[in-house]
């Protein structure tokens, strides 16, 4: 997989599908997440709808730069966090969320792209908010999926996904597979597809099992605070995707993006958690390529 440096200071791994001269859509993966959770067979499908899709890691995760200089005391990051000493906080932490925002954005100026469809999950939904927040004119559409604003008081978790999420897995290969099965927790109800999470676990540990970029990513993504006010004044065409079944991000977390958002369209799936299932593809990615027809 071809590797660029790009001026946020990252060499970003990515790869390709379709044809380049089709309108570009990059898609931006969550926490701790490699860029092989978002599925070859779904970048495939959209790709077939005539879109060049593009997906890469995030810095401090799979094959991306990784920032080992700066190791993060994450018991001391949330007690500053939690006392509200937040200088002290961003000193613990070595980038920010407008950084990871940078290197997709510098990834696409790599590929000589001007301009694209910028569609983020999760955290990746984060940093996608923030290329149209601070970049509008690289941004043709934006898809936010499973994702949040920022405000404590939308898409928290629950308490299990919370424990789930934050419980270290095992570092050896057979035991960090068997513990993703956890993940099943906000995973979707009718096609909770605990096969399916075993082989991506196995996949991201044999491609690149590197659990100490989980802190820095995280401090990022709390230090980074509410995005309403800027989400508020959003001219980017949005659509907003979030399934009904999600206990990691709720889905309040998605109505309020496109609460907010002006004229955003919102897409609630009744059987998506916090999850991608293969039966759900069509859906996705009709709704997708509606959408990013439009610009």
């Amino acid at each position: 997989m071809p590797i660029i440096d790009v001026p946020s200071g990252a060499s970003i791994t990515y790869d390709s599908f379709g044809d380049a001269a089709d309108p570009p859509v990059l898609l931006v993966m969550g926490f701790g997440a490699q860029m092989i959770s978002w599925h070859e067979d779904f970048c495939h499908m959209l790709a077939a709808r005539g879109r060049y899709v593009i997906r890469y890691d995030n810095r401090d995760c799979g094959l991306s730069t990784k920032f080992d200089a700066c190791p993060v005391d994450m018991g001391q990051f949330i007690a500053a966090v939690s006392t509200g000493d937040i200088s002290t906080a961003q000193e613990m932490i070595p980038y920010t969320l407008q950084d990871m925002a940078d290197d997709g954005l510098g990834l696409l100026t790599a590929l000589g792209i001007t301009r694209a469809h910028i569609f983020g999950s999760s955290m990746g939904g984060m940093i996608a908010q923030t290329m149209a927040i601070t970049r509008p004119e690289r941004c043709l559409t934006l898809t936010s999926m499973m994702s949040s604003t920022g405000e404590p008081e939308y898409g928290q978790p629950s308490p299990e996904a919370q424990q789930v999420l934050f419980s270290p897995k095992p570092a050896d290969r057979d035991g960090y597979i068997s513990a993703s099965e956890r993940e099943a927790i906000w995973a979707s109800r009718r096609y909770t597809d605990i096969e399916g999470i075993r082989e991506l676990a196995a996949r991201s540990y044999d491609r690149a099992y590197y659990p100490a970029g989980i802190g820095r990513q995280l401090g990022a993504m709390i230090l980074a605070g509410s995005r309403a006010e800027a989400l508020a004044k959003l001219t980017v065409p949005t659509l907003v995707i979030h399934g009904l079944d999600d206990t990691l991000i709720d889905p309040s977390g998605g109505k309020r993006t496109a609460e907010l958002v002006p004229h955003a369209q919102l897409m609630l799936l009744a059987d998506m958690g916090h999850d991608r299932p293969r039966e759900l593809w069509p859906a996705i990615v009709d709704a997708v390529a509606i959408h990013t027809a439009r610009a």
